[in-house]
């Protein structure tokens, strides 16, 4: 088996791109082109379906690529523990999450501690963290959501209750509480329909027998702000996300009807990696809340 065409196979598998696989392997289009073309033609198979200049991964494909990532995973593994990586001389962190409140502040604290590591995040919903992750595009991950897979190690990290925030022209700005109740009727600007924040308000509503007016639906907590702070409503969000923007305020609500949990998520089998348990060390040293 010729691993370079394995790996060739691999990197386009996930670009979806022979022109971006080429840039990140560093070799020329050509070449790439051709250690596919070889890896097909030695086994009479297709990986690709092209259509034009788009192409796509076929079934056999996908399953090919479930092995490859496995297995460049474990050649990662391998190059860390012989290149010295034990002592966290050398290595590159990556990580996902799905909004940079929490994770920057615990991502400066790694760096601080580990000047010599490179680390990267992406950003993206829980799906799209957890998809990363599972297909190792990612070392850890932080989300609010995780699902019920034995596959993942889970540390809860930080744990705050939902509050509203209103512009600071609205006639709720002073307050110092608000009732759930008090949503009723209320113009409310609201996350997609994926989001966790939605829908742990959206039960607390119903529980409550509480109706609002949801006059927008935004796909990003940035985009529900900027409504806000427009005037076009009332928005929610964890209090452990609440920025610094401020044209608008965040009003606590009574009782801390909902709260959420965020956490550090990460493959089981890759606690293995120094890097890796370097990383939850210190978020078990940082962990807010109990």
């Amino acid at each position: 088996m010729n691993f370079a065409q394995l790996r060739a196979f691999h990197a386009v598998a996930r670009e979806l791109s022979f022109t971006r696989a080429a840039r990140v392997l560093n070799v020329s289009q050509p070449t790439l082109s051709a250690q596919v073309k070889a890896l097909e033609d030695s086994y009479g198979i297709r990986v690709f379906d092209r259509r034009g200049r788009r192409i796509q991964v076929t079934e056999l494909g996908d399953a090919l690529l479930d092995v490859t990532h496995r297995l460049f995973a474990l050649e990662e593994e391998a190059d860390e523990l012989l290149a010295g990586a034990r002592a966290l001389t050398r290595g590159h962190l990556k990580v996902g999450a799905d909004g940079p409140q929490h994770v920057i502040p615990l991502l400066a604290a790694f760096r601080r501690r580990h000047p010599n590591l490179g680390v990267s995040l992406t950003m993206g919903n829980a799906d799209k963290v957890l998809a990363d992750l599972a297909e190792y595009r990612t070392d850890v991950a932080m989300v609010a959501r995780v699902p019920d897979d034995p596959r993942l190690f889970v540390l809860p990290y930080s744990r705050a209750p939902l509050a509203v925030f209103v512009a600071v022209d609205h006639p709720w700005a002073k307050r110092s509480s608000v009732r759930l109740a008090d949503l009723s009727g209320q113009p409310v600007v609201l996350r997609e329909a994926g989001s966790l924040t939605r829908q742990m308000l959206e039960q607390a509503l119903d529980r409550a027998g509480i109706e609002v007016n949801p006059v927008m639906e935004m796909d990003s907590r940035e985009a529900v702000a900027e409504a806000v702070a427009a005037g076009l409503g009332i928005g929610v969000v964890s209090l452990g996300e609440f920025g610094g923007d401020t044209r608008v305020r965040a009003i606590p609500i009574e009782g801390n009807p909902v709260e959420m949990t965020e956490h550090i998520v990460c493959l089981d089998d890759r606690r293995r990696l120094q890097i890796v348990r370097a990383f939850l060390a210190l978020a078990r040293e940082l962990k807010i809340g109990p």
